[in-house]
């Protein structure tokens, strides 16, 4: 029987001794573990008693003999208690690292914990809110498409449409800001805080992030006063205490440390601590209210984001044109500069390509902080007067590319689209960009 991960198993190795070319055994115990896929086939990985893993090339396997078979645990749901006293709080699971489960028999990571699994591992919640548990999906964040997007959105509207205070949603770090930003525009009329989660190391580990984000993030869902879509995660690398940032208004900043995720353009809406203490630091929010909120969730997929970097092939254009792209938005340089003079490598006769298809295309900054603008040099008047680009304010290239999306779902009439894409829907776009927020 071929062994499988979690087997435990005495393998008999061929060795050939030194100084001659006969063959002996040598035998090793231990627990056969997952192999990743990415690593060929042709050795297996053991774990032996005292701990560590060795590589076993197949070609020096000359038996293997089961001693025994893995038997995974069973999970067991358990039932959450309702404390009439609290107020009630959705925690709508849908993967990431946040809900990656390590088997330490097999080796194997997976997003498997449902929202009762938290609560479980993190009572602490239960002290500040009744929990109503759902499992949405179960994926890796860089895998989501617009569909799923489509999904949270209309089983988070059922759940504020109900008797919560608020919902909290756990995701994948990586591109939970598009989610956020995603949720900020298919959610209408929103009257209750939208909470997004996550955590940088698995739920599992000593050392994760994922406790303090979720006791802050259900805080944040039960008594924050406003009506947001943010992201609350750390606020510093130890755990002080969390930031509620605008769902428009973030992004994930450093690939590993616990307060990746920064404000941009804008102050975070909120401190949160664990002890329930909330502190605004942002008077601009919408009010709590009792209103239903609405899906809007019209998305067209054929809308592309395009980084800008010198030497670029302008063909590009093309490409997203030619198969039937309705949109584009181009992260450009600083101001919105993209490559203008050199013949054969400027962009400017694309995009004019773009204009008479009716095409839009929007110009946000690559360098995050700070807003574009279509007047200050020569090169920008030919990419907002002659190519009739939209510049898109200090809006955020992945919120521009969300935003796009969105209002293309509704209107393909591009001085239409001009109009939404700088009219200020869920605080997107800011009249005045204040010094002291590249310093937050």
């Amino acid at each position: 029987m071929e062994p499988k991960a979690g087997d435990y198993v005495e393998i008999e190795l061929l060795k050939t001794e030194k100084g001659s070319n006969r063959e002996k055994t040598e035998d090793v115990k231990g627990t056969i573990i997952h192999r990743p896929e990415l690593l060929k086939g042709d050795f297996l990985i053991l774990k032996l008693d005292n701990g560590y893993n060795i590589g076993v090339s197949r070609s020096k396997i000359k038996k293997i003999n089961m001693i025994r078979q893995y038997q995974q645990t069973p999970e067991t749901k358990h039932h959450l208690q309702r404390k009439p006293n609290l107020p009630d709080v959705a925690v709508m699971s849908t993967g990431g690292t946040i809900s990656s489960k390590i088997d330490y028999k097999t080796g194997g990571v997976y997003a498997n914990y449902t929202a009762e699994d938290f609560a479980q591992m993190c009572p602490e919640i239960l002290d500040v809110a009744n929990i109503e548990a759902e499992k949405v999906m179960s994926v890796m964040s860089e895998d989501l498409m617009p569909a799923d997007w489509k999904k949270m959105a209309k089983e988070i509207a059922k759940k504020l449409n109900s008797n919560i205070s608020g919902a909290v949603i756990t995701h994948g770090t990586d591109t939970m800001h598009f989610s956020s930003a995603a949720m900020s525009f298919f959610l209408k009329n929103l009257s209750k805080p939208v909470v997004f989660t996550g955590s940088q190391r698995s739920i599992d580990r000593g050392s994760s992030d994922a406790f303090m984000n979720l006791i802050c993030s259900t805080v944040t869902a039960a008594k924050y006063p406003g009506a947001e879509v943010g992201i609350c995660m750390h606020g510093t690398t130890n755990d002080d205490y969390c930031i509620f940032n605008r769902g428009t208004k973030v992004r994930k900043m450093h690939t590993s440390r616990r307060d990746a995720f920064r404000p941009i353009n804008d102050k975070p809406l909120a401190k949160i601590w664990k002890d329930g203490k909330i502190e605004a630091t942002n008077k601009n929010y919408k009010q709590r209210n009792k209103q239903d909120v609405e899906v809007d969730d019209k998305f067209e997929e054929k809308t592309a984001l395009v980084a800008v970097y010198p030497g670029m092939d302008p063909e590009i254009i093309d490409f997203y044109l030619d198969k039937g792209y309705k949109g584009i938005v181009l992260s450009a340089t600083a101001l919105g500069h993209v490559p203008t003079v050199i013949q054969g490598r400027t962009l400017i006769p694309k995009l004019e390509r773009a204009k008479e298809m009716k095409i839009p295309v929007v110009v946000a900054s690559q360098t995050i902080y700070g807003r574009v603008h279509p007047f200050v040099y020569t090169n920008l008047r030919k990419l907002s007067v002659g190519a009739n680009a939209i510049f898109a304010e200090d809006m955020l290239p992945e919120v521009a590319y969300i935003k796009l999306g969105w209002t293309l779902g509704h209107t393909k009439d591009i001085d239409e689209v001009k109009k939404m894409m700088l009219t200020n829907y869920a605080g997107e776009l800011t009249k005045r960009t204040e010094t002291d927020n590249f310093l937050i």
